[in-house]
């Protein structure tokens, strides 16, 4: 698909010529190689009830600079090859998302770090070899692309700046051309796309908000306050950024006092599937806000594990999935009654990213460590919410996405 079709399809009549100019250059000037995948390596551990078929799933891991490409199947938990991602040979780069192409072929993962900006790279998922990069804002953090796999979004976190509003960058992925930077709000993170390819959301850390944005137009169309006592949706974009909690203007005094009135502090947003509800993870005030999208109101407050901070929802609309960052632990919420079935602990501190298989039969949780600690990839089974392995990789694992599931053997 062309730039040009892109352009028709989504309605970018307004996109200035000079992002396109600026694209081709960049391509021009080539990229860097990529070291190949290592060798496949014996299987860490073995399940205690092994699978009867095959799962696979890429993991990022920030302080590694690694991509993993890891295996779960009858065989027990494998790493089957790893590869490296970054710019910058002697600092730490830090992949933080990675998201597989709806067709399987490509995988894409954020970059943090950069000079001064991070970037997007792009991969083919048989090969680990380079297809693509384009550079984004400041720290690009979650990715996920639309079901249509023609555009990535990517939440510019800006971690180490100034406190100010940040954006959501939307990418061309055949031609690794951003095309859309959307100003949001402070630290935007925990971002998805709803199944339907329509709405974009993300949560915004440091203003108690989840906004909306339209997957065609790449406007914000809504936002929600999130604040216990004083939930409210409204229409368009936070007024000039810097009402219901942001901070642009500030200084660092009075950022510092806004920030410690975050009540909230959400790390993400997850549509459910049938795109209707949104589960949003308040990472401070441990709970899990659900908001219909219809009526763009709050339905309800679950309590969550400490730290809540990933979610992921099974296939079959059953389970919420969180990860507990400050509780070394992963929750198994029923969606139906918001009652946590299970709480498990985790073989690692610091819980990070989940991703469910499509057959709603296993979740997969990333851990990051502490310290000299590797990063771990876990594997949880969703009938007995009971531990059925782990795998140590690179230190501080993070980002991971489903790649696929083979036949039943």
């Amino acid at each position: 698909m062309t730039v040009r079709k892109l352009i028709l399809r989504y309605s970018l009549q307004a996109m200035a010529a000079g992002v396109l100019a600026a694209g081709c250059n960049a391509s021009r000037r080539g990229m860097p190689a990529v070291p190949g995948p290592a060798q496949p390596v014996p299987a860490v551990s073995r399940t205690a009830a092994s699978p009867t078929r095959d799962y696979t799933v890429f993991v990022v891991a920030e302080s590694a600079d690694q991509v993993a490409f890891v295996r779960f199947g009858p065989g027990g938990l494998e790493l089957e090859r790893s590869t490296k991602v970054g710019l910058m040979p002697t600092e730490i780069n830090g992949p933080h998302g990675v998201a597989v192409s709806p067709d399987g072929r490509f995988y894409y993962v954020s970059v943090a770090h950069g000079t001064p900006y991070g970037t997007l790279w792009k991969f083919d998922a048989r090969t680990d070899s380079l297809v693509g990069r384009v550079t984004l804002g400041s720290f690009p953090a979650t990715v996920q692309t639309t079901p249509d796999g023609a555009l990535a979004f990517v939440v510019n976190f800006n971690v180490h700046g100034e406190m100010v509003p940040s954006s959501v960058s939307v990418v061309a992925t055949d031609e690794m051309l951003e095309i859309a930077r959307t100003t949001t709000c402070t630290m935007p993170h925990g971002s998805r796309i709803n199944a339907q390819g329509t709405r974009h959301y993300s949560a915004c850390m440091m203003d108690d908000l989840l906004v909306e944005i339209d997957a065609q137009t790449f406007g914000v169309t809504r936002h929600f306050l999130l604040a216990a006592g004083k939930e409210m949706g409204m229409s368009g974009p936070p007024a000039s950024m810097q009402h219901a909690g942001g901070h642009a203007g500030m200084n660092h005094d009075s950022a510092a006092m806004a920030v410690s009135e975050v009540q909230c502090s959400p790390t993400w947003a997850q549509p459910s599937v049938s795109g209707d509800r949104i589960y949003v993870a308040c990472n401070k005030s441990n709970e899990i806000v659900e908001v219909d999208v219809t009526s763009w109101r709050a339905l309800r407050r679950m309590p969550a594990g400490n730290g809540v901070y990933n979610l992921g929802v099974s296939p079959d609309g059953r389970l919420l999935v969180a990860t507990n960052k400050r509780d070394k632990s992963v929750s198994f919420i029923d969606i139906a009654s918001g009652q946590e079935l299970a709480k498990v602990p985790t073989k690692r501190r610091i819980a990070h990213g989940v991703v469910v298989s499509p057959d709603s039969r296993y979740a997969f949780v990333t851990q990051e460590g502490v310290g000299s600690e590797p990063g771990t990839l876990e594997v949880f089974d969703l009938s007995t919410f009971s531990s059925v392995g782990s795998l140590d990789l690179g230190q501080q694992a993070a980002g991971l996405d489903f790649y696929r599931m083979g036949a039943e053997r």
